[in-house]
């Protein structure tokens, strides 16, 4: 299929059945772009206004991270203990 024709797939599953991750980084991006544009107006330089955008992002991030999820961040799991069930695999702890 090739790179576009994976790319369009992609596109398609994000705009019918986004995943919670994604559903979230939306808010996260567009909450950026609104406090970007809020922030144009006040006599920033360019650099600390950008940087003040990404830091409300990320604030809007945690907060509706935890609002959807109910934790801040996925716990660190249990993947060594044998005795309670999986709550989180992560992928890169061996």
């Amino acid at each position: 299929m090739g790179f576009f024709g994976d790319l369009r797939d992609d596109v398609v599953e994000f705009v019918r059945n986004p995943t919670d991750e994604q559903k979230i980084l939306v808010v996260a991006a567009l909450s950026i772009a609104v406090a970007d544009r809020g922030l144009y107006f006040v006599d920033f330089p360019f650099v600390v206004r950008t940087t003040a955008a990404v830091g409300v992002g990320f604030i809007v991030m945690f907060v509706v991270s935890y609002l959807y999820t109910g934790q801040f961040v996925p716990p660190d799991g249990n993947v060594d203990d044998d005795e309670e069930p999986e709550e989180y695999i992560d992928e890169l702890d061996p």
